[in-house]
């Protein structure tokens, strides 16, 4: 089937970045459709050849091994076209429209990869200029709006021009293969699910580190923060992933309906529970890998006195049969110890235990999203070595180590390709819908807002570390402690 992408936003940051390299691997890997055609827009007055050259060049700052030599650019340049745009103006969507009459390929893709306020322009214009009938399919980048009530306003604006089936509200981190295992891991195989509720399972931790600052991107992130950044897209889509009942089938809304059960059994929050159970913190200047980095009051286009977020962690729980009791620990965060994404999900030690055991050594699965990705399942077994009676009654920490990068290695497949491969095929698995959406930020706001009266700011944390001391005491109340402390 024959497609036309047409990218707003086609010489942004995000199109050098991710979008173009990812739809590069997958024309070297042969899983682009045939047929296709890649229209960047912008509002540079520039040539077809103009454009393939810009993109060409940015080609030089990728990875070797993805970066394509003469032949293969030649090749995949031939798909790529450029139009002038001005969004704000109706004259240009209509001579979009005739560019796209033209070819009347099967489907039309429009990928709006440009700042969140000119969303719910590009939506009506598109309808205005009748490009919005039944073979379009929208793409949404993150943030979709600052809180509920824009968020709201956005969806209800994509409702009046496009179907829900048509809107692919897109969040990279569930492209990812590693959380697209999550999945797997849970419904493909029959090991945990008995195991998969509050009579076994202790706690579950899920922590997002980043070992980078906000590098250029401090007017962003001052309107953004953590919370917003992070919390309210990636890191509840992976809770909902880790605490969703199965679904009946592998469909898109079977799997959406059960993430949005989860998002509407999150335990409200309380003024008491916003006081203890969140903790919001900034980092100051430290030092990462050895080397002195400045504070986030310090970075380019970062206010001297800004109250900005740059580290959450959060204590919650699930109110439905599967999970009451049991807490789920978030935490994400920038200029901290390490990058690394994980799930930890700890095991209730033995009821009655007649080995000696190293102390607070427990059963647990460790689900790796990045740097590695894979499964460590953590078990107790006799040791070998001495042969003391008090050694044969000593269990030592064993794991096993499930490398999926090791086992499928070439075979893996980036996010942005995955996620946008989904798009042309029409897939809608792996994107949010409107209500998931909503109710996330339903849940978010409360911060928000509670922070807005909080005086006291972020607390400060040193760079190179794992955040504010306040984060270890809050789970350290509950008698756990965060997985690189254990």
């Amino acid at each position: 089937m024959s497609f036309d992408l047409v990218l707003f936003g086609g010489t942004g940051d995000l199109a050098w970045r991710k979008l173009m390299p990812a739809l590069f691997q997958s024309f070297r890997h042969g899983t682009l459709p045939e047929g296709g055609r890649i229209i960047g827009v912008g509002r540079d007055d520039l040539s077809h050849d103009q454009y393939r050259e810009q993109i060409r060049s940015r080609f030089d700052s990728v990875d070797n091994s993805k970066r394509p030599n003469p032949e293969e650019f030649a090749r995949f340049a031939a798909l790529l076209e450029f139009q002038r745009m001005d969004l704000s103006k109706p004259d240009d969507y209509a001579a979009l429209n005739t560019m796209l009459e033209e070819r009347n390929a099967d489907s039309v893709v429009m990928y709006v990869a440009t700042a969140p306020a000119l969303f719910t322009t590009v939506c009506e214009q598109l309808a205005a200029a009748g490009l919005n009938g039944f073979k379009t399919r929208i793409v949404l980048e993150k943030p979709l709006g600052h809180d509920l009530a824009s968020n709201r306003a956005i969806n209800e604006t994509v409702r009046r021009c496009f179907t829900e089936k048509q809107v692919f509200r897109i969040d990279h981190y569930l492209g990812k293969p590693s959380v697209q295992n999550l999945f797997a891991m849970r419904f493909g195989n029959a090991l945990f699910e008995p195991l998969w509720r509050r009579e076994h399972i202790a706690n579950i931790q899920i922590t997002m580190a980043e070992d980078l600052g906000v590098e250029t991107r401090g007017a962003f992130y001052e309107k953004t923060g953590a919370l917003r950044d992070m919390v309210q897209n990636h890191a509840l889509q992976l809770l909902c992933a880790i605490a969703m009942e199965p679904p009946i089938n592998a469909h898109a809304d079977a799997i959406r309906d059960e993430k949005l059960k989860v998002l509407r059994s999150l335990k409200p929050w309380t003024a008491e529970t916003l006081s203890q159970h969140v903790i919001r913190g900034q980092y100051s200047a430290g030092k990462v890998s050895g080397v002195p980095v400045p504070g986030y009051r310090e970075e380019m286009g970062v206010s001297p006195d800004s109250q900005t977020e740059t580290f959450v962690a959060l204590r919650t729980e699930i109110t439905n049969w599967r999970w009451a009791g049991v807490p789920f620990y978030i935490r994400t965060g920038k200029r901290l110890a390490g990058r690394d994404a994980h799930i930890v999900v700890n095991f209730h030690a033995t009821p009655h235990p007649i080995f000696n055991t190293p102390v607070g050594a427990v059963n647990k699965l460790v689900i790796n999203l990045q740097p590695k990705d894979g499964l460590e399942l953590h078990l107790l077994a006799q040791s070998q070595g001495n042969r003391s009676k008090a050694a044969s009654q000593s269990l030592a920490p064993v794991q096993l180590d499930l490398d999926f990068d090791k086992r499928f290695g070439s075979e893996r497949v980036g996010a942005y390709e995955r996620l946008l491969l989904d798009v042309l095929d029409g897939r809608l698995n792996l994107f949010v819908r409107s209500d998931e959406q909503e109710e996330a930020w339903r849940w978010v706001e409360p911060m928000i807002e509670h922070w807005q009266s909080d005086t006291t700011g972020p607390r400060p944390y040193a760079a190179g570390t794992w955040g504010p001391s306040a984060a270890s005491a809050m789970i350290a109340r509950d008698g756990f402690c965060w997985s690189e402390e254990s």
